[in-house]
């Protein structure tokens, strides 16, 4: 890959390669403890390790409408998680945080090969991959590149990046390897690279050049073998898909209330502008550098941004025209998260051959746009945003990131005395100016110490069937925290609606029991009626409360009361 190294003695080859994963271990920490961060029980998780606690102990959340309907019949999330916690004899946070470590280095190596094969050293590339390793705007389709969550998708989305870098070094086995490895954590975040991968292998056919891209799709094959034998050894018998069913008019309206961000009609004209953007970039900076890549990267990179850009019109043709109700599963306007992605890596390859050409003006301009999608910046905060100080502080920081990267990429490139401090402040300033200059917005688990107060009572002085009701939280998402801290099952919760795409009995019993108990807000003359609908515990907000019932539980924030026949 770096020509130099060819010529150096093994072991000064040896002490690169050490220097390297150092560097690549380095930028995977910073951005799980820094930026973009990770969080637990914030979003998805949620709705993921009551199941997989549920596994591990049946006895567990038996009156919770959520873990009653598994969601893992399609990727091995689920068994590879209790696999490692049954050999660690850890908990689930601890064996998911370590797949989230593992995954992330995933993406940081698989970014410095895609900039590495566009003939930079991997010194050079490396500075890339550090740009990249910031994270990226929040999406309309509610997802992104680096997941501050240990789930699936973020889990299959670094392999997918590997994949592409192993393809672009002519490792097309080993590319299709991890990318049929994301394929078993979340098939539907692999559909783009399969779509564009499979175009490609269509073209080798016409022309004759098939053999190579034919022989790396038997680990797909395998995957594919491996799910379905899964999905009907998993409780419950096997899974059925909605591959020939229309979505009926009342579960279209519940999935655009629960599910905005699967309805591309309802992202609204910024986002369209700004995807557009994005693909305008992405093409421009890949014109600029294709010429360096061979052809298998070109189509990937071409290919990739263009399918994450007509995956708007298509989402809206298959999903809210046709009604094709598979499309909720498959989610193809999440697609998008392929152009955010790529206007980082593309981008950043164009600035440092920019720097290569002495073009530091282009170079810059390249930089700015990298470092604006971790800064939080959009086009319109240039011009519109200007008035606020926090607008205005990271853009002067972004300005000042692409100075820095502009730099330290010609001390890489000139083979300057004080290159190797530049590349080290490359890596490490970023991270600070993004996390505490620029101020970028982290997510933090909700509740605090008074929820993880209550959960502790909860798992400790109420039975493992007991129910819980949150009547006063609205939309918030503390009662899926406490259900997945406290063990114990809660009646329905806001969170627990982003399942209702995956199963239709369940959409309907949450439905029915939303409408019952938290679509009308708090109502102290219903709590009369919570026994009889299963509820064995109603926990409020202070100063909210039961007139004439004593409370079992109280702290700062919560207080709790059992519900009698």
């Amino acid at each position: 890959m770096d020509e130099k190294a060819a010529a150096q003695s093994p072991g000064l080859v040896r002490t690169k390669y050490i220097y390297l994963a150092a560097a690549v271990a380095f930028l995977t920490l910073a951005g799980y403890f820094i930026v973009p961060g990770h969080v637990y029980l914030y979003s998805d998780t949620q709705i993921y390790v009551p199941e997989l606690e549920k596994h591990w102990d049946p006895g567990l959340f038996s009156g919770d409408i959520l873990v009653q309907h598994s969601q893992f019949r399609f990727t091995i999330y689920h068994e590879v998680a209790w696999l490692l916690r049954r050999v660690t004899g850890l908990g689930y946070f601890p064996v998911l945080a370590a797949q989230q470590l593992l995954f992330r280095a995933a993406a940081v190596l698989g970014i410095l090969l895609i900039a590495n094969a566009f003939q930079l050293s991997l010194r050079t590339a490396l500075l890339a991959a550090a740009a990249c390793s910031l994270g990226s705007l929040h999406t309309a389709a509610g997802v992104l590149v680096l997941e501050y969550e240990p789930v699936p998708r973020g889990f299959a989305v670094p392999l997918l990046l590997l994949a592409v870098g192993l393809i672009a070094h002519r490792r097309r086995l080993g590319g299709n390897l991890s990318a049929s490895l994301a394929f078993l954590y979340h098939p539907p975040a692999t559909v783009p690279f399969w779509a564009v991968y499979s175009s490609l292998a269509v073209f080798r056919m016409a022309t004759g050049r098939i053999r190579h891209h034919l022989a790396a799709f038997w680990p797909l094959l395998a995957a594919c073998m491996i799910l379905v034998v899964l999905s009907r050894l998993q409780p419950g018998g096997a899974a059925v898909l909605p591959v020939f069913k229309t979505i009926e008019p009342e579960m279209e309206q519940l999935q655009r209330m629960a599910l905005p961000w699967n309805w591309v009609s309802m992202w609204g004209g910024y986002w369209y502008r700004h995807y557009v953007m994005l693909w305008v970039i992405c093409l421009v900076a890949f014109l600029r550098v294709r010429k360096y890549a061979d052809e298998d990267l070109k189509s990937l990179l071409f290919g990739l941004p263009l399918f994450g850009l007509i995956s708007i019109p298509l989402s809206y043709l298959l999903l809210e025209k046709l009604k094709w109700a598979f499309m909720t599963q498959i989610q193809l306007g999440r697609a998008v998260m392929f152009l955010t992605a790529f206007a980082g890596i593309l981008p950043a390859v164009a600035g440092l051959k920019a720097v290569a050409r002495r073009s530091y003006a282009e170079s810059m301009l390249w930089f700015c746009i990298v470092f604006s999608l971790p800064g939080q910046l959009g086009v319109s905060h240039f011009f519109s945003g200007l008035a606020d100080p926090l607008i205005r502080q990271r853009i002067l920081v972004v300005a000042a990131l692409a100075a820095l990267y502009v730099a330290a990429a010609w001390a890489q490139i000139a083979v300057a005395r004080w290159r190797t401090p530049a590349l080290v402040a490359a890596l490490v300033v970023p991270f600070v100016l993004i996390a505490y200059v620029a101020k970028v917005p982290r997510y933090a688990q909700p509740g605090g110490p008074e929820l993880e107060e209550l959960a502790r009572w909860a798992g400790a002085a109420t039975s493992k069937d007991a129910v819980f009701l949150f009547p006063d939280a609205g939309r918030e998402l503390y009662p899926g925290v406490f259900r997945a801290k406290a063990l114990r099952a809660v009646f329905v919760d806001w969170k627990s609606g982003a399942y209702v795409n995956f199963s239709r009995p369940f959409a309907y019993e949450w439905l029915r029991r939303w409408r019952q108990t938290m679509a009308r807000g708090f109502d102290p003359s219903a709590a009369g009626s919570y026994a009889a609908l299963g509820i064995d515990y109603v926990v409020l907000r202070l100063p909210h409360s039961l007139p004439g019932r004593e409370p079992v539980f109280r702290n700062r924030t919560f207080v709790a009361y059992q519900m009698w026949p």
